[in-house]
């Protein structure tokens, strides 16, 4: 029998929770009206998506890779926005602004843990799917794209108008051009031209009280931080003008795979000795998983997959190779020739044959449950190191995981650390995507795959960089830490995972974020803080100010 006591809070609680649902509710109508009321275009009407659309669900969940965000229980939005021009943006933010409504943009939707469309607080997803026009300028060598566009739409509107210019950027050819240039963005051409952030040079961005800023206007603070730093922390950045570069008409790609039956520990363990060294027109990552041996039915073994372009012909591939890397044992009939946009095609993982106008179609080619972590390599993995490794892709969890080493040296060891957000230069001999994924759903169902990915990155630990163990933005993990839901987020607390993306630049981050958004519109579970939020009077923060002392009279006048 229900005590009076336990009644009462029983209906304190129902109380409180209605309180709560018609919170929401009046905060989204508010929300929804202020953006159709204060819009210049009408226009704006026939781009919101509110769960009441029929088109809601769909538009919500067509770009989403990670299915561990589609689950009945992931927090929804109380609106979608497809904006069609900048007014749009404009309108959103300045709504948003007055009704305490969170901001979450997404331009392809591959954000690693979600956060481009999910959050824990009343928020609306800014989708950029519409802003994706793209003029190359093939006389200057270089393109404005907008940020919705996907890396295979550039290339595609690229190679439309010559077979020798390129850009370097990822492999993926649904992932949206906005995420991954604010987050670094590298790919087979990064060490002969550096990252895609690299090879930006001009941008335009709304900031949070709604101005559209280019470079110019922006001023090179801003513009050093969105280029690497995660654009998300500081606006709606809605295009980009990059520099493309030059590629020879032929190229040479290879696939050659080795198993441990094949000597795979060594030729791997060689690898890391020639991977950041050999020619800058060469590269040659490598993705390590199990797989059924081929001599023993049922029994499993490692398989070491060397994925390798050159920028060049076979002819000119094969002794350097000799040269460099004998005990791969490439031979000509490895190779094939191509252009550049056809060997974009080919490391998306189409079938060979596949018209490169399968660049053009935005529908994500897989989609499962996984979850990722980041290392960077500086000294070469022992064997020893290696068979341990080994043992951590037998184990049960691992059936659905790779590791994808991805080779460094070249361009990138001659930019400087503090050239872009972007730390992870000249010293880094290789990176690896740790992943594993899973195919059953519900919360239940991950919990044995990511605790089997979190004790591997605990294994690597003695094998990776140190203080700080770096990791690479554009492959968010929130294991790394997160600033508070709804509360203020200590410098401190913040540089636990920051400086493990950002190393000694994340200071310079957290400066720029304070001028350009004091308030903290633009922010998620691992946006750059700002300080005016960290420097309190007294208390813990008092220690901060003086460390901070160095700086500039232009951050500090605003306090």
């Amino acid at each position: 029998m229900a005590t009076p006591s336990s009644s009462l809070l029983s209906l304190v609680l129902l109380l409180l929770f209605s309180f709560i649902l018609a919170t929401s509710a009046a905060a989204s109508e508010n929300f929804i009206l202020c953006l159709t009321s204060n819009s210049l275009n009408s226009t704006i009407i026939s781009v919101i998506y509110t769960p009441n659309n029929s088109s809601y669900k769909s538009v919500l969940e067509f770009p989403i890779q990670n299915l561990r965000f589609m689950s009945p229980d992931t927090p929804k939005p109380l609106a979608i926005i497809t904006p069609l021009h900048e007014s749009h943006i404009q309108v959103a933010i300045n709504c948003a602004r007055n009704h305490s409504i969170q901001i979450r943009i997404r331009s392809g939707g591959h954000d690693y843990e979600g956060l481009s469309y999910v959050a824990h607080a009343p928020f609306f997803i800014l989708d950029l799917n519409n802003l994706r026009s793209i003029s190359v300028d093939e006389e200057n060598s270089t393109a404005w794209v907008q940020s919705g566009a996907t890396l295979g739409e550039l290339y595609y509107r690229i190679a439309e108008k010559s077979n020798t210019l390129a850009f370097p950027a990822g492999t993926c050819p649904t992932v949206g051009v906005g995420g991954l240039f604010s987050g670094g963005g590298y790919g087979m051409l990064h060490r002969k031209y550096g990252l895609a952030a690299d090879n930006v040079i001009d941008a335009h961005i709304i900031d949070a009280n709604g101005r559209i800023l280019d470079r110019e206007s922006m001023g090179e603070d801003l513009f050093w931080a969105i280029r690497g730093g995660g654009g998300g922390s500081f606006g709606v950045i809605i295009a980009w003008k990059i520099k493309l570069v030059p590629v020879p008409s032929t190229v040479t790609v290879f696939s050659v795979r080795r198993t441990l039956e094949q000597n795979a520990t060594m030729i791997f363990h060689r690898w890391q000795y020639i991977a950041n060294k050999i020619d800058n027109d060469l590269y040659i990552g490598v993705n390590l998983r199990r797989v059924n041996s081929n001599t023993e039915e049922e029994k499993l073994t490692i398989e070491a997959s060397f994925n390798s372009m050159f920028l060049g012909g076979v002819d000119e591939l094969l002794p350097l190779m000799q040269n460099n890397f004998p005990e791969l044992g490439l031979v000509k009939e490895d190779c094939t020739e191509m252009s550049w946009i056809e060997s974009v095609v080919h490391f998306s993982g189409y079938p060979t044959g596949t018209s490169v106008d399968i660049l053009l179609d935005r529908t994500p080619p897989y989609k499962n449950n996984f979850k990722s972590k980041s290392d960077y390599v500086k000294e070469p993995i022992p064997e020893i190191g290696l068979e341990g490794l080994w043992r951590k892709l037998y184990e049960e969890e691992a059936a659905w995981a790779m590791l994808l080493l991805t080779p460094y040296g070249g361009k990138m060891d001659e930019i400087p650390e503090s050239e872009t957000p972007f730390p992870h230069r000249a010293g880094i001999i290789y990176q690896i995507q740790h992943g594993v994924g899973w195919i059953e759903k519900g919360a239940e169902a991950s919990i044995r795959p990511i605790d089997w990915i979190r004790r591997l990155y605990s294994y690597m630990a003695p094998y990776v960089s140190k203080s700080p163990r770096e990791s690479y933005l554009n492959y968010k993990d929130l294991d790394l830490g997160t600033n508070n839901d709804n509360s203020e987020t200590s410098y401190e607390q913040a540089s636990i995972w920051g400086v493990k993306y950002f190393k000694n630049n994340f200071e310079r981050l957290v400066h720029v974020k304070t001028m350009v958004d004091p308030s903290n519109f633009f922010k998620d579970e691992q946006s750059i803080p700002p300080i005016s939020f960290l420097l309190q009077k007294g208390g813990e923060y008092g220690s901060l100010a003086t460390k901070e002392c160095h700086i500039t009279d232009q951050i500090m006048d605003m306090f």
